[in-house]
Parts: C-alpha cells; sequence; structure tokens
C-alpha cells in the first residue's frame, strides 16, 4: 500500500468554497439523506488515524461543526489499454466543515493497492494528484486529480524503483464524477453511507520519470489517452465522524 499525506498548511490553497449542496448529495453537515435506508451488509473497517488533526482544520474553524470523512472506493478503471477491476479499495481520508459559512474541505490522506495491467509485468498504483474538491452540485459528485506509479522494476532494472508514473502534480489524470447511483444509508450508527460514480469523459495524460523507457511504457499503456476514450467506474463506501 502506498499513501500521500498532506496537511492542512501545504493544501491551504486547494480548498474549496460553493453554495451548493456536498459531496454526500444531501448528507453534508449532517442532513439527513433523500434516498436510501439501513442495510445488513456487513460495513468494513474503516481506519481514522489519517483524519487531518484539529491544528491542521482552517483559522477560525469550529471543530464541533467539522467532521473527518473516510472513502473506500473499489470499481474499474479503463485508460489507454488498461482495463481493470479495482478489487482493493482506494482510501481517501479528509475533513470538511463551514468557515463563516462557507464550505471548506482538508485533504488528508489517501492510501492504495497496485493494480496489475493484463499480462504485461507493470503495475498502477494510484495515488492523490494534489487537488480534490468533493462539493457536489446539480452537475457533477466532485472532482479530484489522480496519478498512477508505475512498478515492475524487479522485472525491468531500467525502470525507476520511484518517480515513475502516468501523470504528475502538475499534469495528472483530472476526474469529474457524476452520479450512476443515489446515495443510500447503511449504517446510522456509525454514519456510513454509499454511492456509485463515473468519469467516461476524463483524458489521460502520457507517463514521465521513467527515464529512457518512457516511450516504451507509452505504447504498452497506449498512452497519452484522449478524453471520451476513458473511464473510471466507482462503487464507494463513505464513514463519517464529527471531530466533537
Amino acid at each position: 500500500m502506498t499513501s500521500n499525506r498532506v496537511t492542512f498548511k501545504r493544501t491551504a490553497h486547494r480548498l474549496t468554497s460553493a453554495a451548493a449542496g456536498a459531496l454526500l448529495a444531501g448528507l453534508s453537515l449532517g442532513a439527513a439523506p433523500a434516498q436510501g435506508a439501513e442495510g445488513t451488509t456487513p460495513l468494513p473497517e474503516f481506519d481514522f488515524s489519517a483524519c487531518p488533526t484539529v491544528d491542521e482544520l482552517p483559522a477560525d474553524a469550529d471543530p464541533g461543526t467539522w467532521r473527518c470523512e473516510v472513502m473506500h472506493a473499489t470499481g474499474h478503471l479503463r485508460m489507454g489499454a488498461v482495463d481493470e477491476p479495482l478489487t482493493e479499495p482506494m482510501k481517501i481520508t479528509f475533513a470538511e466543515g463551514r468557515v463563516d459559512g462557507e464550505f471548506r474541505q482538508v485533504f488528508g490522506e489517501m492510501a492504495a493497492a497496485p493494480i496489475q495491467v493484463g499480462r504485461t509485468p507493470l503495475t498502477l498504483t494510484p495515488q492523490y494528484g494534489g487537488y480534490s474538491d468533493f462539493l457536489s452540485d446539480d452537475t457533477r459528485r466532485g472532482e479530484f486529480d489522480l496519478t498512477f506509479a508505475i512498478g515492475a522494476a524487479r522485472i525491468l532494472p531500467a525502470l525507476p524503483s520511484s518517480g515513475c508514473s502516468v501523470g504528475s502534480d502538475e499534469d495528472a489524470v483530472h476526474l469529474v464524477l457524476k452520479d450512476t447511483a443515489p446515495t443510500r444509508v447503511l449504517s446510522k450508527d456509525p454514519l456510513v453511507v454509499a454511492f456509485s460514480a463515473q468519469d467516461t469523459e476524463f483524458a489521460a495524460p502520457g507517463t514521465s520519470g521513467c527515464g529512457r523507457l518512457n516511450r516504451a511504457v507509452d505504447r504498452v499503456l497506449d498512452l497519452p489517452s484522449a478524453a471520451g476514450a476513458n473511464a473510471f467506474d466507482m462503487d464507494v463506501t463513505v464513514a463519517i465522524r464529527p471531530y466533537a
């Protein structure tokens, strides 16, 4: 598993605000869900240890009105020549609340397992690409930037052991997620909800940081890939815990 820990000081310029509804379509900041009911499906274990600390929340934030959310997302990735299921969940942690009436978010951490690319020796590990906006509105569930760390150094010695990736913080895969299934409540105590979303319109950049193998890896992965030729489908479960 890999992770990206980002504190509030490093991401303050990425905080977002809007007047529309929040990520969880009627659930943000304690609002009641519009649809759904509790089920009997066993819940996964959620780790809140990566939540931003109270000191990492924005200045003047009232912790009593803020909460931390831990998101588990499985699904399917189609990007260039990659067409693979995400059987191990991506785990994304962030805080959200309001300051002076404006919605704010602080990113915490992302962790994900490597995705095997077909019968090739390559793996892709999703990583936080430096931007997130989980405030939903009438047009999308939220936005999120990803890069994909490329692995296989033991089999391909010329492949750098780190820094080789699809996309970079300057040219990441930018997802604009739209709902494919409404929010439903899985548990009220603790509060756990689920929804499904996808992006079928994103463009995928080529590889970077792979040294002399950049072009070869691009050919294997069929990258870059134009908008409309890719798809990221996600089935998401979110656990929500207040700060106070």
